[in-house]
C-alpha cells in the first residue's frame, strides 16, 4: 500500500511517519516542497520496516499531475497550517476524490473541518474516505466526552483544553496558526447561543489530577480556535456552552501571547502573523528552560532535595515512571 504524507518531514507528518514506518507492506512517500529535507529525513529514519521515499509534492501546483505520479491509496495532509489556506482550500481533497484517493488530514481549524463535510456525498459516490480533523483536537476530544457521557441523560456543557508537554517541539506551521487566529473571532456555543469568542483573550486556570499520578501544575488555559468549538456542538447539541482551551508553556510565553491578542482584539493591530517567525524562535528557545524547570521542580516534589546536575538530564523521567 503507497501512503503519501504531504508535509511528511515536518512535526505532525514526521510523527505519522515514524508512527507507520515499521509496517513493512507500506511504501510511505515523505513529502514536501523541498526534496532536500525529504531526503536528510529519509536518510535519518533509515533502516526502516518500511519503504521511505522522499517526494516533491506542493499543493498549490498541478495536483492531478502529480497524484498520478506516485498513484497513491491514501494522501495524509499534515501540512497546514489550515486556517491560512485561503481560496481553494480544499483543491487536495478535490483530486483526490476525482482518482478515488482516500483522503485524511490532521487539520486543527474550525472553519477548514466544518467545510469538508460538503465532500461527503462526492466522497461516498466515488467509494473513498474523506476524514478532517483526525488529530487530537476533536477525536480525542469526542471520545473522551462520548466515554464519559455514557451513563449520563443529557450533557449541558463541555470543557476541555489540551495542556502541551515541554519536551514536545513545536512545529513552525502550529505556531503560524496560532499567530493567524490569535484575537480573531470564533464561532461558539456560550449559554444557549452562538456567540463569537476571541481565542487566548479568554482563560480558565485548571489542576490535570488523573487518579493515582502526580498531578500537573495549575494550569492556566485559553481558549483556541479547533474544530471541537463546532464538531461536539453537532454531536451534543443539548450542550448550552462547550469552550476548549489550550494551555502552552512556559507560562511566561503564554502570558505575552495574551496580550498581543488582546491587541488584536482591540482593533490595534490587524493579526499576529507577521510576528509569527520570532515567536516560533522564542518558543524554541524557552522550551529548553522549561524543560530544566520542570525536571528540577519534579525531582524536588519526588525526593524532598534540590536535582543534581545528572539528575536534571537523566534521573527525572526515571524517577517519574517508578524505575
Amino acid at each position: 500500500m503507497k501512503v503519501l504524507v504531504v508535509g511528511g518531514y515536518g512535526t505532525f507528518g514526521g510523527r505519522t511517519v515514524e508512527l507507520l514506518e515499521g509496517e513493512p507492506r507500506l511504501i510511505l512517500f515523505v513529502a514536501g516542497r523541498s526534496l532536500a529535507k525529504a531526503d536528510a529525513y529519509c536518510n535519518r529514519r533509515a533502516p526502516t520496516a518500511a519503504r521511505l521515499q522522499p517526494a516533491l509534492f506542493d499543493r498549490d501546483g498541478d495536483l492531478a499531475a502529480q497524484l498520478a505520479a506516485f498513484e497513491p491509496d491514501i494522501v495524509v495532509d499534515a501540512s497546514g497550517p489550515f486556517q491560512a489556506y485561503g481560496e481553494g482550500r480544499y483543491r487536495l481533497i478535490e483530486a483526490c476524490i476525482a482518482r478515488r484517493i482516500n483522503y485524511l488530514d490532521l487539520a486543527d481549524g474550525s472553519d477548514f473541518v466544518a467545510g469538508v463535510s460538503a465532500f461527503d456525498e462526492a466522497a461516498r459516490n466515488a467509494g473513498v474516505f474523506v476524514l478532517s480533523g483526525v488529530s487530537s483536537f476533536p477525536v480525542l476530544t469526542a471520545a473522551v466526552v462520548r466515554r464519559l457521557s455514557s451513563d449520563l441523560t443529557r450533557v449541558d456543557g463541555i470543557r476541555g483544553g489540551i495542556a502541551p508537554s515541554p519536551f514536545a517541539g513545536v512545529g513552525g506551521n502550529v505556531i503560524h496558526a496560532i499567530a493567524g487566529y490569535a484575537g480573531q473571532p470564533v464561532r461558539l456555543v456560550r449559554n444557549g447561543r452562538p456567540e463569537q469568542g476571541r481565542p487566548f483573550t479568554e482563560q480558565l486556570r485548571y489542576t490535570i489530577a488523573p487518579p493515582g499520578r502526580l498531578p500537573l501544575r495549575y494550569t492556566l488555559f485559553s481558549l483556541v480556535d479547533v474544530p471541537d468549538l463546532r464538531a461536539l456542538a453537532e454531536l451534543w447539541p443539548e450542550a448550552r456552552t462547550i469552550w476548549m482551551g489550550a494551555g502552552p508553556v512556559p507560562e511566561l510565553l503564554h502570558r505575552a501571547l495574551i496580550c498581543l491578542a488582546w491587541l488584536v482584539r482591540a482593533g490595534l493591530t490587524g493579526s499576529l502573523l507577521p510576528l509569527a517567525p520570532l515567536m516560533h524562535q522564542a518558543t524554541n528557545r524557552l522550551r529548553g528552560a522549561s524543560i530544566a524547570a520542570a525536571c528540577s521542580s519534579r525531582w524536588r516534589d519526588l525526593t524532598g532535595r534540590a536535582p543534581s546536575s545528572s539528575a536534571r538530564g537523566i534521573s527525572w523521567p526515571r524517577a517519574m515512571m517508578g524505575r
